[in-house]
């Protein structure tokens, strides 16, 4: 009796601690999406969270389809592209006519274009899974974004639609010239799409999901048409898309086919897998490492899809889990206490993996500028030192840290291997690894 009485108030507080640490987190990213610009203050700056922002909401509403309810879309980005457009159409129609519309209900009118089309294909594209859908997404997506080079009227052509923001009726003394304003009202829409988004998969609707992704023949047999689960959870995936298309559309003032392309959809499968389809912050992650790629290897290599392409064979071969995958995988050890016998196997596994990722870079390089033009476009800078692709040494020292990095790293990651083993069977032996 006195056991039962000693642990029930312990039962009891379990629920509330869980709500206090699920509020307390997302207050803390409330804070931190509100304080980051006063810290990192720079026009750069300001447009890197831009749009890491618009990214984030794209990946998550992408994650909905592969992560959630396992469906390959090789299309995505039609509702992207369409919400952009419907935002475009609409902030010029509110210039125009004077509508008392402001503009952070815009991404809701791109949201609501995205979610249209999805309503009008979803119907037929859902009635399969699989490598048919993935064709027929990979079809539509080609159909609508070769169309919108063809009706001028409604997309604009190669040169799209433009429109300008600051003209449409401001709140609160903000005309949204300023990156300073569009980044918060970007930050306020990842907030709150990030929360329906999480709030959408303890739904039973998104637990359905789950089982229709793992076994859809069992949940037809418990009375669930895995037809409508999908239909449904590729609708909420078109409308969280076109939120981010019209905050794309505002950020840029500008829709055009790009939007549409498979280039867009490939970068948001490519956020969203590489992050990790399995936990809810994967294609948060995802989306952030993205985004900087994208605009720090514009600028510094030609070659920057290459790059990309070597990532995602590498996270599909060695770690399909993505990023978010390697990291939960050290929640065990840390609940034990055993991941200090980890980290020297990493720190030591460190320096050749370096030099292996160095070599591997330093011949992409060398092989896209040996037939450069004479001048700077032959220099390599790698890690502060100069490399001339037309000199023989560059050619050997791409092949002696590839080779070498190589050979290192291997017995190296062998010793990670056993230190994992071990770390593994103490945690397993304390009960927290399965």
């Amino acid at each position: 009796m006195t056991s039962t009485m000693t642990s029930a108030p312990d039962i009891a507080a379990t629920p509330s601690g869980q709500a206090l640490r699920f509020y307390g987190l997302w207050a803390i990213v409330a804070i931190a999406l509100v304080v980051l610009p006063l810290i990192f203050s720079s026009g750069g700056s300001l447009t890197s969270f831009s749009l890491i922002g618009i990214a984030i909401i794209f990946a998550l509403s992408y994650n909905i389809l592969l992560g959630e309810t396992g469906l390959l879309s090789f299309g995505h980005a039609v509702h992207y592209g369409l919400g952009g457009f419907a935002a475009v159409h609409v902030m010029n129609a509110v210039a125009t006519r004077g509508w008392p519309i402001p503009l952070p209900l815009i991404p809701l009118v791109g949201g609501i274009g995205g979610l249209a089309f999805a309503l009008l294909i979803g119907w037929v594209m859902t009635r399969r899974a699989g490598t048919v859908f993935a064709m027929i997404s990979l079809g539509i997506g080609e159909l609508v974004a070769s169309s919108s080079l063809i009706l001028r009227s409604v997309f604009g052509g190669e040169s799209g639609i433009t429109t300008d923001r600051t003209a449409l009726p401001h709140i609160f003394g903000w005309s949204f010239g300023p990156q300073i304003q569009v980044y918060y009202l970007i930050a306020f829409w990842v907030f709150v799409a990030a929360m329906a988004m999480y709030a959408l998969t303890r739904t039973p609707l998104g637990r359905i999901c789950n089982a229709v992704r793992d076994n859809p023949g069992r949940v037809e047999f418990i009375g669930y048409d895995p037809h409508v689960v999908r239909y449904l959870a590729y609708c909420f995936a078109g409308f969280f898309a076109g939120i981010a298309g019209g905050l794309a559309a505002v950020n840029f003032e500008i829709a055009n086919s790009a939007y549409l392309g498979a280039v867009q959809s490939g970068l948001v499968l490519f956020a969203t897998f590489i992050g990790g389809t399995a936990y809810f912050f994967g294609p948060i992650l995802g989306a952030i490492l993205v985004t900087y790629l994208q605009l720090g290897l514009t600028n510094v290599t030609s070659v920057w899809q290459l790059y990309f392409g070597i990532i995602f064979i590498g996270i599909v071969m060695f770690a399909p889990g993505g990023i978010a995958g390697l990291l939960m995988m050290h929640r065990p050890l840390i609940r034990a206490g055993t991941l200090a016998m980890v980290i020297p196997s990493y720190l030591v596994a460190a320096l050749p993996t370096l030099a292996l990722a160095c070599g591997v870079i330093l011949s992409i390089e060398t092989v896209a500028r040996y037939t450069a033009s004479e001048g700077d476009g032959n220099i390599i800078n790698l890690l502060g030192i100069a490399f001339n692709a037309t000199a023989p040494a560059t050619w050997v020292t791409a092949a002696v840290l590839i080779v070498g990095g190589f050979i290192v790293a291997r017995i190296t990651w062998r010793r990670i291997g056993q230190a994992w083993d071990r770390a593994g069977s103490i945690a397993r032996d304390r009960g927290y690894l399965a």
